[in-house]
């Protein structure tokens, strides 16, 4: 049997062995912990993300097909080419958001700290509708 990478064998990730580290694309603030895959390579990836209080992701899109699940707090998710506080919609732990590819979106740890769950097909992409709001050019990071 072919199985997918990084699924061939049988384990169980506990939420305190995730790993959190920072990912160049997003603000310094935020954290994402890789659980199943690599997310930089083609193939199947999970991920969590968690971003805190006040914490926002400017209006950026993914090449890939992404399937969010709320894992804790309330992810405040607008879709859209301008970052837009009035047209967040606010889902909170269990809700699962699927966003096309390519589609504009924008985040916002409005109401406190949230962690989603990721779950798409890789290389995992992130480009930021306005290249002044991407953090990986540290000549004009926000």
């Amino acid at each position: 049997m072919t199985h997918q990478p990084d699924q061939e064998r049988y384990r169980v990730i506990r939420p305190e062995e995730l790993q959190w580290r920072a990912f160049p694309s997003f603000p310094k603030s935020a954290r994402l912990a890789v659980l199943v895959g690599d997310p930089t390579k083609p193939g199947p990836y999970v991920i969590r993300v968690r971003l805190p209080h006040n914490t926002r992701m400017m209006p950026h899109r993914h090449p890939e097909d992404r399937i969010y699940t709320v894992i804790s707090g309330v992810f405040h998710i607008g879709l859209g080419e301008l970052f837009d506080a009035n047209g967040l919609t606010a889902h909170g732990p269990g809700v699962v958001v699927v966003l096309p590819g390519g589609r504009p979106h924008f985040h916002w740890a409005r109401s406190g700290e949230y962690v989603t769950q990721v779950t798409a097909i890789g290389p995992l992409g992130l480009e930021y509708v306005d290249p002044a709001h991407d953090p990986r050019d540290a000549s004009h990071a926000v």
